[in-house]
């Protein structure tokens, strides 16, 4: 396999097995992508980590991590608008931050064109919701295409961009976990550099850039005109296509990922129902759908999360007086996680089961799987931080929550962190439980990449409206749970360096007057600033920092200078206390059946920051 930035570059055309995430960098290459922005997030990160591999002198489009989702969205209508042909990824719940520029783009004219590729979460893989995104587009009449493999996220990005460019509105093209993950080989076509005009093309006269009260309606009703030309758009470019196995009885009507789980499901049927699977589904292409139902007394809604298509065909089929018997969602189950072969199995099964068995592997054959939950990593400043703030606060005490390596202080032994809603709202949640509040403290925990991405408006509010409660910023230096991605604060961005913005700084800045500033890594001090903090009667904040060792680590091993070093523990001090397994619980501490305690040496990082939890001494270097 070439490298993958010379892959990405390759002039002729080829094949090579990629990813979705990196199929996907591929055809903004070739679709001559001027201005790409993101915020970090699973399941799209890796599409960051393909263009961080073509060189930036080689890269044939600018591309930034910019501080939120909205920024993001924000920066890419900015570029389109100055006739760049631009591109925004997210992870599954990155829109709900965007939404509220993205819900007039498609009023507006985007003379560049614009792409928006959301990574959605069956499932909830790696998400706080399983959220469906496809309401983004009913919401805001915005074209959506779903592939269900790399070859499709390939092709599908090529031709949204060009639906784009000619209907100047912004396309949304939906991926899913598995499709962002899963890697086929994926045949490419040749790509000649083009020499681009950068000449800023923004004019005022190119479109209605100001969304007013007595221009809205207008706008609105174009919106509504174009919809008729996606479906028409859709069925000439080969988007949705049909499986013939000739049966006029049974039919399903399918799209993205659960196409393939159904395909796989299929290879064992005897009869097979014929599929349409859709490639535009928003909005449904109303041809295809149409000529589908009329030929077939019985067609299955097969689609994950919600039941969107099913009530747009249930809809078409009554007003056009279609008696095609529809069949969508049966119970509570079909609206829930990803449709996996097994699961679609199950559904197809309930629905024709003459026609599909019920399962294929019996539940005393399964394997057993042993559980292993997420974890902070050895050497973690957060798990020294939360070790030191339970042993400061009272077991009454309320601790809130916020998105981060942190969040893994709900678990035990440290139960930091009771409350956890979304990206920064820590510090707001937290002041609404000061209120009427006299006997209980209340501290919030915070990142640093969260900081700047939203919490600073919560920080404003708490100072604004004098609420007295304690947040605990956890300072790691990167934007640890996505990739080690930089913010603000870390003296860099994807392109190189920049100025760092300090958060104590910031802080200052916004008139926070009870700043203290500890290392995650001096438990005792940390206890001792908790404590007072908590007892001023006023917005405090404890600056818990200590670099993410994780990143620290690696970085040291590819200067080739980090040398493996490890903690032991004293066997004739300790007296099985357990404060190191039961309190602490670095996962390097392993309890052997006969109770005693050893260090896993090929986990431990040698830090040292669990010494000064063994009340006897025996943990030593």
């Amino acid at each position: 396999m070439k490298h993958m930035g010379d892959m990405l570059l390759t002039q002729p055309a080829f094949s090579e097995i990629v990813m979705g995430n990196t199929s996907l960098v591929r055809a903004m290459v070739e679709a001559g992508t001027r201005v790409v922005s993101a915020y970090p997030g699973s399941p799209t990160p890796e599409i960051a980590t393909a263009i961080r591999s073509i060189p930036g002198e080689q890269r044939p489009f600018y591309f930034e991590f910019s501080t939120n989702e909205k920024v993001a969205m924000e920066v890419a209508y900015g570029a389109s608008i100055n006739g760049h042909l631009s591109t925004v990824f997210f992870k599954s719940v990155g829109l709900n931050v965007a939404s509220d520029t993205f819900v007039q783009l498609n009023l507006l004219n985007l003379i560049g064109g614009m792409i928006i590729v959301l990574g959605d979460d069956p499932g909830a893989n790696s998400s706080q919701n399983e959220q469906d995104n496809r309401h983004f587009s009913y919401l805001s009449y915005t074209p959506m295409l779903e592939p269900a493999d790399p070859t499709e996220v390939y092709g599908y990005y090529l031709k949204a961009a060009e639906m784009s460019v000619t209907m100047q509105k912004p396309v949304i093209l939906r991926l899913t976990t598995h499709v962002c993950h899963m890697k086929e080989k994926v045949s490419f076509q040749g790509w000649t550099p083009q020499k681009h005009d950068d000449t800023p093309r923004f004019n005022p006269d190119n479109g209605d850039y100001i969304p007013l009260v007595s221009r809205i309606l207008p706008l609105k009703q174009k919106a509504l005109s174009n919809l008729p030309l996606y479906e028409k758009w859709s069925d000439e470019a080969g988007l949705n296509k049909i499986d013939d196995h000739g049966n006029k009885e049974q039919g399903i009507i399918v799209s993205g990922l659960p196409y393939l789980s159904l395909m796989e499901v299929l290879d064992s049927a005897s009869v097979k129902p014929d599929v349409l699977k859709l490639g535009l589904i928003y909005p449904p292409p109303r041809d295809a759908i149409r000529s589908f139902l009329k030929s077939h007394q019985e067609v299955k809604i097969l689609e994950e999360l919600d039941n969107e298509l099913e009530k747009e065909i249930k809809m078409m089929a009554f007003d056009e007086k279609i008696n095609t018997v529809i069949i969508g969602k049966t119970g509570v189950e079909d609206w829930i996680g990803e449709y996996t072969p097994d699961k679609v199995r199950a559904i197809l099964h309930q629905t024709w089961p003459k026609m599909i068995a019920a399962k294929t592997l019996s539940e005393d054959n399964k394997p057993y799987v042993a559980k292993r939950p997420a974890q902070m990593c050895p050497g973690c400043g957060h798990r020294s931080a939360f070790h030191a703030v339970k042993k400061a606060l009272k077991d009454t005490d309320i601790t809130v929550a916020d998105i981060g390596c942190h969040t893994l202080g709900f678990q035990e032994p440290y139960y930091m962190g009771q409350i956890l809603l979304c990206m920064g709202a820590s510090t707001a949640i937290a002041s609404g439980l000061t209120l009427f509040n006299k006997t209980r403290k209340v501290v919030a925990f915070l990142g640093d990449s969260t900081f700047f991405h939203a919490g600073i408006p919560g920080i404003v509010n708490a100072l604004f409206n004098n609420h007295n409660l304690t947040l605990v910023l956890m300072e790691n230096g990167t934007t640890a749970m996505t990739g080690h991605q930089d913010h603000a604060a870390t003296g860099s961005n994807f392109n190189g360096s920049t100025d760092k913005i300090p958060v104590r700084q910031v802080l200052e800045g916004l008139g926070v007057k009870n700043i203290h500033d500890v290392g995650a890594y001096k438990q005792a001090e940390l206890i001792d600033l908790i404590q007072k903090a908590t007892e001023e009667d006023q917005f405090s904040v404890v600056i818990a920092r200590h670099p993410c060792m994780l990143q620290f680590v690696r970085k040291q091993r590819k200067k080739a200078s980090y040398k493996q070093k490890s903690v032991t523990i004293d066997q004739n001090t300790c007296d099985r206390a357990n404060e190191c397994i039961e309190v602490f619980a670095c996962p390097t501490f392993t309890r052997k059946e006969d109770g005693v305690i050893e260090v896993n040496s090929d986990l431990c990082i040698g830090d040292g920051s669990c010494i000064q939890t063994c009340p006897v001494n025996a943990i030593v270097r």
